[in-house]
């Protein structure tokens, strides 16, 4: 029985998919099925129910689960103590960012990361916030670069932009005379905004429903370039940060939304365990965040 055996084991319980579990732990899936065979094999018992589309855990393979964890846990806890005592950092970390990231200091971050500790695996995925936090809690990722209304409980959390909501619309908008808009002044009109799951949009339906609210939302998109883009076609008003719409002041003028006092927060939130590799990330982190970034 091998280490990589028990975590293809795990990777394949986890996604439930064969091909998944191939892609999550970089081999074919001919590869990952052979070495599944050959433990089931060493077992005596099969692991899988491999009947249906999706792959289901046996009573074997439920009874193996948790100690095909505690044994993959235990390894790189062993791994890391050298490491730490050889003052030599190995192993993987995994990192999200929101959908559409366009914050260059996370990538400045993760090149100087890996020019000091090329021994280090960086994996790097893209998702909406809400499963970004549900993967830093479940610990399939180490850190993440999240938009989130407040700081999610039970993450330790650097906060990086704070930003109260804005409309943006053309500058001949009915609404670009107004100085400020209200959320009810949104009612007579479309609106376009991040879809759920992104911090901007939990801000933004969560003052709704305290006014009781029912906006218009008949657009979404996932990266704000593309929300100030329909907005200024004049598809729909546009709910974003003010920092979002700088770049498109030559189209669209940003107006505070008056009754919105929450803002949205960026931050990088991770668990308060965490190994040696995390941690020097989150020095570059800050490093690469500079002044922004502390507090």
């Amino acid at each position: 029985m091998e280490l990589r055996q028990l975590e293809y084991f795990v990777a394949v319980a986890e996604e439930r998919n064969f091909t998944r579990a191939a892609e999550r732990v970089h081999i074919s899936q001919s590869g990952v099925s052979a070495q599944i065979r050959q433990l089931e094999r060493e077992l005596g018992a099969e692991l899988f129910d491999r009947s249906a589309r999706t792959v289901t855990l046996t009573a074997a393979g439920k009874a193996a689960l948790d100690h095909a964890r505690a044994a993959l846990a235990a390894a790189e806890s062993l791994d890391q103590a050298v490491s730490e005592v050889t003052d030599l950092i190995r192993g993987r970390v995994t990192v999200g960012m929101v959908i559409g990231c366009t914050i260059t200091p996370l990538f400045d971050a993760l090149a100087a990361f890996h020019r000091a500790h090329p021994g280090v695996e960086i994996s790097l995925l893209e998702d909406n916030s809400d499963r970004l936090v549900e993967g830093v809690r479940a610990g399939t990722i180490d850190v993440a670069l999240v938009g989130t209304a407040a700081i999610p409980e039970g993450l330790e959390a650097l906060t990086i932009v704070s930003e109260r909501l804005v409309v943006a619309v053309p500058h001949e908008h009915p609404l670009a005379r107004r100085r400020r808009v209200t959320l009810r002044d949104l009612g007579d009109h479309p609106i376009v905004c991040m879809p759920p799951g992104t911090g901007l949009r939990a801000v933004f339906d969560q003052a709704c429903a305290a006014g009781s609210l029912r906006p218009a939302i008949t657009l979404e998109a996932g990266a704000a370039d593309a929300v100030a883009d329909l907005a200024a076609r004049g598809l729909a008003v546009a709910v974003l940060c003010d920092s979002m719409v700088t770049r498109h002041r030559d189209r669209l003028m940003a107006l505070p939304i008056d009754d919105v006092e929450t803002p949205a927060l960026l931050a990088l939130v991770w668990r308060h365990a965490h190994g040696p590799a995390v941690r020097e990330l989150l020095v570059y982190g800050r490093q690469a965040f500079g002044e922004a970034a502390r507090g």
